[in-house]
């Protein structure tokens, strides 16, 4: 039996799949090893490469298997795909990922730290609130305009309203359906406070990091997507230009070339999706206030606003942006340009 040079783990909660090959490529070692074994059966190697997908427990993972000298690359699972020969399961995924870590052209995720990760959760919990108190909203609306109560358009409305049911003023409602409401109310003022919470823990986040506070004197690129930036992205020089930074966030067109004819079509959504909405947010700022200022915008602005509908500017800008914050993030140092106001 050869030296173990390459190992695919097939990553789970429990059983872990580990396919082992040698310097020849012979399979030395397919096996499941449970939890609690992994890091003891790591331990007892030799230093080798060690190829995952990468996913939610990857960068833990990578942690530890580095600090025993192994050398850990992620890789995304669509990379890993089309290696993986026939059936799907633990060991064929496992014998991909062997596969797939050994090829030059395939692409690899940079481990991230526990603080990287801490203010990811950060922003991650702060969507899913604000995704809560959203559908708690448009249901008190939905409930009021049953009864007959209108509230007006906007979230600030429908929150005046639920103001009112948490402070039991007078409004004509069968005493069942105030008791819903109520709940309902306190249940959306409870987010807010918590929102408030996180607002302040980001903000403390960011106001702490370099980076974050370069990113922010980008026009349209605010506290909160300055702070996504800097936590979610590792390493920027994984990407060798800001296009490539551009093409993962998915803030390109889908592209169709066959026999030398190339077709562009809609934004490809692939890539960090939330990353990518706040782009696309903080360009639309930007083409707001420039409307609503009455400013002359750039050369380069105005005339896509004049062969193109304003949301398809604000994605051409979000482009922008984004090749902007690479140059921040490998370059350092401040945005010069101070024409445009900065996004909130």
């Amino acid at each position: 039996m050869g030296e173990i040079t390459t190992v695919g783990l097939d990553l789970a909660k429990s059983v872990f799949q580990v396919h082992a090959v040698d310097a020849e490529g012979r399979v030395v070692v397919r096996r499941q090893v449970r939890r609690p074994q992994l890091v003891k059966f790591f331990a007892g190697l030799s230093p080798c490469l060690i190829g995952m997908e990468a996913c939610a427990t990857a960068h833990y993972w990578a942690r530890e298997l580095t600090a025993l000298g192994h050398e850990v690359r992620l890789m995304p699972p669509a990379y890993v795909k089309p290696y993986v020969k026939r059936q799907k399961n633990d060991a064929a995924d496992a014998e991909a990922i062997c596969e797939a870590v050994t090829r030059p052209t395939v692409r690899f995720v940079p481990v991230k730290s526990p603080e990287q990760q801490s203010a990811a959760m950060l922003h991650r919990s702060r969507a899913l609130l604000v995704k809560q108190r959203t559908m708690l909203l448009h249901a008190s609306r939905a409930h009021l305009a049953e009864l007959g109560i209108a509230t007006g358009a906007g979230v600030s409305q429908v929150t005046k309203m639920v103001g009112a049911l948490v402070r039991s003023e007078p409004l004509e409602l069968p005493d069942l359906a105030r008791v819903v409401l109520e709940t309902l109310a306190r249940l959306v003022f409870d987010l807010q406070e918590r929102l408030r919470t996180i607002d302040k823990q980001l903000a403390h986040w960011h106001y702490t990091n370099d980076l974050s506070n370069q990113l922010e004197t980008i026009p349209g690129i605010g506290l909160v997507t300055a702070s996504a930036l800097a936590s979610s992205i590792r390493d920027p020089n994984t990407f060798r230009s800001g296009r490539h930074f551009a093409a993962w966030l998915g803030l390109v067109p889908k592209q169709n070339l066959s026999g030398g004819k190339s077709r562009l079509g809609r934004i490809s959504k692939q890539g960090n999706k939330y990353l990518r909405q706040l782009l696309i947010l903080g360009a639309t700022s930007v083409l707001r206030y420039l409307r609503r200022e009455g400013s002359s915008p750039s050369p380069w602005i105005a005339g896509l606003l004049r062969r193109r509908p304003p949301k398809v500017v604000a994605v051409v800008l979000a482009n922008k942006m984004t090749r902007i914050a690479w140059s921040v993030m490998t370059r350092g140092g401040e945005y010069e340009d101070k024409l445009v106001p900065r996004a909130i």
